[in-house]
């Protein structure tokens, strides 16, 4: 119950984000959730969003580098404790977080986080078996 996740190579310099974003307004792709981590010279733009295919067409007919990566969406108690909740158990299974991010929704009792492991499989028994929610990629892109 893995989602997809597109990463895009992006100079670190002002506008590329930008330009990124609006690529897919232009492409009527919604963007769901999204991440940055950067160096001095490059970052990666990691995204959800609500059609991979369109938002990938498009990137690339600009030029832009991109990846698709699975990761794992999970409903988290929104609550003080909730992630520590979770991350506790995968400490407990010896899973690592590579790196994790928030998707926003607008209301609700529980908050989703994307997660990429290095075990996804083994992280959603362990999760699913704890009684977590792992969120299909269906569900994920229409929320």
């Amino acid at each position: 119950m893995q989602a997809e996740q597109i990463s895009i190579f992006i100079e670190n310099k002002a506008g590329r984000i930008s330009d990124v974003t609006g690529i897919l307004a232009d492409a009527g792709v919604n963007i769901r959730a999204l991440a940055v981590a950067d160096t001095s010279d490059f970052g990666v733009l990691r995204l959800i969003v609500d059609n991979n295919v369109k938002a990938e067409e498009a990137l690339k007919k600009a030029g832009f580098t991109v990846r698709k990566t699975k990761v794992v969406a999970v409903k988290v108690e929104d609550r003080p404790g909730g992630l520590h909740s979770i991350l506790t158990t995968l400490k407990q299974a010896g899973i690592n977080v590579e790196y994790m991010y928030a998707f926003i929704q607008q209301t609700g009792d529980k908050a989703i986080m994307i997660f990429r492991f290095d075990q996804p499989e083994e992280a959603i028994r362990v999760l699913t078996e704890k009684g977590v929610t792992v969120v299909d990629e269906r569900t994920l892109s229409t929320l």
